[in-house]
């Protein structure tokens, strides 16, 4: 303790590395062949412009970092994934009369996988994550910087919230993969709770609640 006080020492929190990575699940990898999928770009019903296109690719790189499925061409698929980003909203944990201090994201998608050949739903789910971050913007501030890295801190935790969700995905997909879910030959329906949110992937307009950074509180 006289050591750290004779050096003026303190507390200081940094972030090092290069962050977190789709899918590093070490402990839980497939056993056995992947299922055959092909698995098209998902549809986007929030605010959020060209966020499926992100977020497709995080969920095929959680997919295939724990060898669950393989991605192919319609003719050499065994079923097909169909998908949807329902909502990304952007709730106020902190603020005050005028601005907000801190903010989460909270964003839901949903997956379901069809058998190709009989077009029955084997299986069917939605995830959710969150994630925060703290608005520096004041609201009466002129500067345009402020707002830019506001959207830069924003953007990070939509991405960071889109990690998350596909890699709990692809852990419940692998579940269901080592339930024999996927099996050739099963021809059933496979029910699942999550069933009900089928028909949001038909769904085109946005949804979310938002509130632009460094704007006033209503």
């Amino acid at each position: 303790m006289l050591l750290c006080l004779s050096a003026g020492c303190g507390y200081q929190f940094t972030v090092e590395g290069p962050g977190p990575v789709v899918g590093d699940n070490a402990d839980h990898v497939a056993q056995g062949p992947p299922v055959r999928l092909v698995f098209p770009v998902l549809k986007n019903n929030s605010f959020e412009p060209n966020l499926e296109f992100k977020y497709t690719r995080y969920l095929r790189q959680a997919l295939q970092s724990v060898g669950s499925a393989e991605f192919v061409d319609n003719a050499s698929a065994d079923f097909i994934m169909e998908g949807a980003i329902l909502s990304v909203s952007l709730p106020s944990l902190a603020f005050t009369s005028t601005q907000t201090l801190e903010s989460r994201v909270m964003v839901r998608v949903v997956v379901r996988v069809k058998d190709r050949k009989t077009g029955k739903v084997r299986w069917s789910q939605t995830g959710t994550s969150t994630a925060e971050f703290f608005v520096g913007a004041q609201s009466t501030s002129d500067s345009e910087t402020g707002l830019q890295f506001n959207r830069v801190l924003q953007n990070r935790a939509v991405e960071q919230a889109g990690i998350q969700v596909a890699a709990d995905l692809a852990d419940q997909f692998l579940g269901a993969r080592e339930q024999g879910v996927f099996d050739r030959n099963r021809n059933d329906a496979v029910p699942d709770p999550e069933s009900s949110e089928d028909e949001s992937l038909e769904i085109s307009a946005p949804q979310g609640d938002f509130l632009p950074l460094g704007s006033q509180m209503p």
